[in-house]
């Protein structure tokens, strides 16, 4: 839906960068609600963990931040919410790590 918007409704406000910079939010933002998807899976097959609840709550972060530093900036041009946009990426970063931990750890019992 916000690709949608960002393509159709966003066409002609805002400048051919805010496009290209809200369509990368939504790009990070689909990637991790599948990687948060995937969290979800795996924990319903056994595979909960406290890494895989890391890991999970870093993807969500990462897309609050990330994403919706970069929705804000393109928004409402709000110049202050740049910064933030890395800490976004961090958390993916640290999320992608969990997870990868977490596939590969001993289950805890």
């Amino acid at each position: 839906m916000a690709g949608a918007f960002g393509a159709h409704g966003l066409q002609g406000a805002v400048s051919a960068r805010g496009l290209e910079v809200f369509q990368t939010a939504v790009t990070y933002q689909m990637y991790h609600g599948i990687a948060l998807v995937l969290v979800s899976l795996l924990a319903a097959a056994g595979l909960a963990n406290r890494l895989l609840a890391v890991a999970g709550a870093f993807f969500l972060a990462g897309v609050l931040l990330f994403s919706g530093s970069l929705y804000l900036l393109v928004l409402t041009d709000i110049r202050w919410v740049g910064p933030i946009t890395p800490l976004g990426g961090v958390c993916f970063m640290v999320g992608w790590a969990a997870l990868l931990l977490a596939a590969v750890s001993r289950p805890e019992h």
